[in-house]
């Protein structure tokens, strides 16, 4: 097994900051390329929410040398496919192209790393801010359940804390985005020495550094990464939110705040969350859905981010079930746990779920690129899958009983998304 997981990479940083990482699989004449900017909603400030988003966006936008929206027009007719996203910490780029295509690909991220601000236009801007608002209407204020995690995020820390705000940015920052901030926020975050490129599929080693070279050695080196401020707070009390939607059913959100992203916790929450819902037989979906039959549905899961981690519980009721005697059920049985731990069998099937995943990552040439990228962006050493594996396959019971009762027994809070009291007469 650990042979399986070890990574053989080269790693080379570039003169102007550029992490690179090479990794060679021969099994497909394919290449996927990854780059992370450590750039995310959490680098905004209260006010000014949604840039990073955004330039999820404006990165198919054109660049200097590439016309507007032919970035997908040419990775799609050299027969590859490709996507971003943004998240609290990081901006992601991605492409999966034949291997006699990658120099294209490379091409394409240096043009918008290096080059990006020379095509960006008011007319640009003004066209993705209408994108933007759009996809936040359908995605959030018109989609059922569609505003939770917001409104979660927003009470569980308080206003000047990075993860107050939703990744995709306040409305009202939207609507008043102006050029000037936005080219300044592109200057101070898109630059080599803050990003991490990864590049493994069918390669060799030296030509694909030279081309490296070749496409990002021009690119200067940004400004010094302006740190992020986190203010200390905790919940003085457990906060209680209700909000009504366009829903059918009820639903029960319960958060507690927890381990960062690779903190010694982490990993012990995510066994304590599968061993919850993880399968059938998880503590609270055997318990409310089968036995109690009061749940339709419901599940757990650590989010582990930079700077801060939370515990998240959702339960969606049976119609006519209420979401107190919900609440109340699912705090008896995460009581239990913190009193009387967890069996060895439970532990057991659910280091045994996380080895299952971890081989299903080897299996996919995206998927191990990511997560090679993630371990370098987030660790600074690629090759981490045993290190990342073995944090889980030396818990022992008490330990989980231990990170419940830690996390679980402080303040949270609570969201119930109920139907709006005029959808009964409709």
């Amino acid at each position: 097994m650990n042979d399986i997981l070890n990574i053989k990479y080269e790693k080379h940083i570039l003169e102007n900051g550029l992490e690179v990482v090479l990794y060679q699989d021969k099994s497909l004449p394919i290449v996927s390329v990854n780059l992370w900017y450590k750039v995310g909603s959490a680098n905004e400030t209260n006010g000014k929410t949604g840039f990073a988003h955004l330039f999820e966006h404006m990165m198919f936008q054109g660049s200097m040398n590439v016309p507007k929206e032919k970035h997908f027009k040419f990775i799609e007719e050299a027969g590859g496919n490709l996507n971003g996203s943004t998240s609290f910490d990081g901006t992601n780029y991605y492409e999966t192209v034949p291997a006699n295509s990658l120099e294209l690909a490379l091409w394409l991220e240096s043009d918008r790393m290096g080059f990006l601000l020379e095509a960006l236009t008011q007319d640009k801007l003004d066209n993705q801010k209408d994108v933007v608002m759009n996809e936040r209407r359908q995605r959030y204020d018109n989609q059922p359940y569609g505003l939770s995690w917001e409104i979660i995020f927003s009470n569980l820390f308080p206003e000047n804390h990075p993860y107050h705000w939703p990744t995709i940015g306040w409305m009202k920052d939207i609507e008043k985005f102006e050029l000037n901030d936005v080219r300044s926020f592109f200057k101070t975050y898109y630059s080599p020495n803050n990003a991490s490129l990864v590049i493994g599929g069918d390669i060799e080693y030296a030509s694909t550094l030279e081309l490296v070279k070749k496409y990002f050695d021009e690119i200067p080196t940004g400004e010094p990464i302006p740190k992020i401020s986190i203010p200390k707070a905790e919940l003085t009390e457990n906060k209680k939110i209700i909000h009504q939607d366009n829903v059918q059913l009820s639903k029960l959100y319960l958060t507690w705040e927890t381990a960062k992203l690779y903190d010694t916790d982490d990993a012990t929450l995510d066994v304590l969350s599968d061993i919850l819902t993880g399968s059938k037989n998880g503590r609270l979906f055997k318990s409310l859905v089968f036995d109690k039959q009061i749940a339709q549905d419901i599940s757990t899961f650590q989010y582990s981010a930079n700077l801060t981690g939370m515990f998240i519980v959702i339960a969606t009721a049976k119609p006519g079930v209420d979401l107190e005697v919900l609440k109340t059920e699912i705090l008896l049985e995460l009581k239990k746990v913190m009193d009387d731990g967890i069996t060895e069998k439970e532990l057991k099937r659910s280091i045994n779920t996380v080895k299952s995943s971890f081989i299903y990552t080897l299996q996919n040439l995206n998927s191990i690129v990511n997560q090679i990228n993630n371990y370098n962006t987030n660790l600074g050493e690629p090759n981490s899958l045993n290190y990342d594996l073995g944090r889980f396959q030396k818990l022992n019971s008490k330990e989980i009983k231990d990170v419940a009762n830690k996390y679980l027994s402080n303040n949270f809070v609570e969201l119930q998304i109920v139907p709006k009291e005029n959808n009964n007469e409709n």
